[in-house]
């Protein structure tokens, strides 16, 4: 099956080569941050809106702001970077946009803070 041109396998959307992903499910998250695996879990939503949920150990950069900001991300250029915003459709562009930039790892979280509310951790709040 395939996916605006990429193939789709157990509803990931993959890349055609050797990359990542672009996609990783909150479940996969959690088990990578349980692990202890080195990451940057970047919220890609607005200041208000992080201040209405947040999930522990994400670091904060809208994605208004990810061009004047992109310095910032350059010790993670070669790591992998989980990117979440609301629902999803936010930070699948910022990932592709950071992989345009040259941090091949950069990955979208599946169905961003409100699926991880349902299936991680309930206590952050859905709006």
């Amino acid at each position: 099956m395939f996916c605006n041109g990429s193939p789709v396998i157990r509803g990931l959307r993959m890349t055609l080569s050797d990359e990542l992903p672009l996609e990783v499910t909150c479940r996969d998250v959690k088990a990578k941050l349980d692990a202890g695996e080195p990451l940057l879990f970047l919220d890609c939503r607005e200041a208000d809106e992080q201040a209405l949920a947040r999930i522990d150990g994400t670091r904060l950069v809208p994605m208004s702001e990810l061009a004047t900001r992109l310095d910032e991300l350059a010790p993670f250029r070669d790591k992998e970077i989980v990117v979440h915003c609301h629902l999803g459709g936010r930070s699948e562009r910022v990932a592709a946009w950071l992989r345009a930039q040259g941090f091949a790892k950069a990955r979208t979280m599946v169905g961003g803070i409100d699926l991880w509310s349902e299936e991680i951790d309930p206590s952050v709040s859905r709006y």
